[in-house]
């Protein structure tokens, strides 16, 4: 094992993703759990589904040990980027439609941390699919690929939070490359959202596209563990022209889908308007929709591993996603007078 943390960056499945499996096996990993994944027609309209087992895979591999917590600043951190930024090479060759902002597809940036301490640099990793009939207006869909690192000599593994959100991210870019919808969506996967949403703050202040494009941001934290079938979509307080599509998307979906978590009238902690990296866009005007779930015993604890998701709920909280992604190219025009008033 201490050649394969050493030596993960370097290795050849990262470069041949059709031998994904094959990685997984190299890295140790256990088979993926046995778990019931839910195979029935989609939600919405007539669609292929998204590609599960590598889904769970993906998430898999970005929480294994040797991804060592993924901490900003060391060497987890590194492996996970070197192991995105190859996802990125193997879409944007196999699908000319997958493309980089034109800015490039890394966005590096520094930051002071929390506490004090030597300035640290992050990265964000972008990609884009350009919308058909709307190709000026963006959704842009995140989540941040960081997490705690190793304490007192224990992998905080961050499975739920969030290489499922990462992991959610490309499937959902591997998706829509093949189905692009009339608006562009760009994928975003943020860099030091533990130590402060600072990735979200600094694509923020430096974006690829205007922030007068950008239609809404489309977070995902924490979206792969729920015992009780439980998934929020957080912001429709804020921007109650959401509202309708949420509810529709909720009526097709197999789980709970719930509206909620965003009014400042909540006790401490339940309002989770500024809790992750949609936080930076809602205060500079972007409306955004969150999807997590509920605090459970593996948030910020060595227990959140890939053996504790719940696959199906995860799937299906993808699938979920996705269908909010296509309703809301749906109701374009209604959204865009919302979001730029005349």
């Amino acid at each position: 094992m201490s050649w394969m943390i050493s030596s993960f960056h370097q290795h050849p499945f990262l470069r041949r993703p059709a031998l994904l499996t094959g990685l997984v096996l190299a890295l140790g990993i256990a088979p993926l759990v046995a778990a019931p994944l839910l195979a029935t027609d989609p939600p919405v309209g007539d669609r292929e589904r998204i590609e599960a087992e590598r889904l769970l895979q993906e998430l898999q591999i970005l929480s294994h040990d040797s991804m060592e917590g993924r901490r900003t600043g060391e060497d987890g951190n590194l492996r996970a980027r070197r192991y995105i930024e190859a996802q990125l090479d193997e879409m944007e060759a196999a699908n000319p439609r997958l493309v980089p902002p034109t800015a490039g597809r890394v966005q590096g940036f520094r930051f002071a941390p929390r506490g004090g301490g030597a300035e640290l640099e992050g990265q964000n990793f972008m990609v884009m699919v350009p919308g058909t009939t709307h190709p000026d207006q963006y959704i842009v869909v995140t989540a941040h690929y960081d997490h705690l690192g190793v304490r007192d000599g224990e992998v905080f593994n961050g499975a739920d939070d969030n290489a499922s959100g990462t992991a959610a991210i490309l499937s959902l870019a591997r998706w829509f490359g093949k189905n692009p919808l009339g608006v562009s969506l760009l994928f975003v996967a943020f860099d030091a959202e533990e130590m402060g949403l600072q990735g979200a703050r600094a694509f923020v202040a430096n974006p690829p596209v205007s922030l007068d494009q950008i239609l809404l941001n489309v977070n995902l934290d924490m979206v792969s563990r729920s015992e009780v079938g439980e998934l929020y979509a957080v912001g429709t307080y804020h921007y109650p022209f959401l509202t309708p599509v949420v509810d529709e998307a909720a009526g097709h979906s197999r789980l709970a889908l719930l509206r909620g978590h965003d009014s400042p009238d909540l006790p401490p902690g339940d309002d989770w308007t500024m809790s992750s990296d949609h936080g930076p866009f809602h205060q500079v005007g972007v409306p955004f929709l969150y999807f997590g779930v509920e605090d459970h015993p593996g948030y910020h604890n060595p227990s959140d591993i890939f053996e504790d998701v719940t696959p199906a709920f995860f799937v299906e909280a993808v699938e979920t996603v996705l269908d909010v992604l296509l309703l809301l190219d749906r109701d374009r025009a209604a959204l865009a007078a919302a979001r730029w008033p005349q």
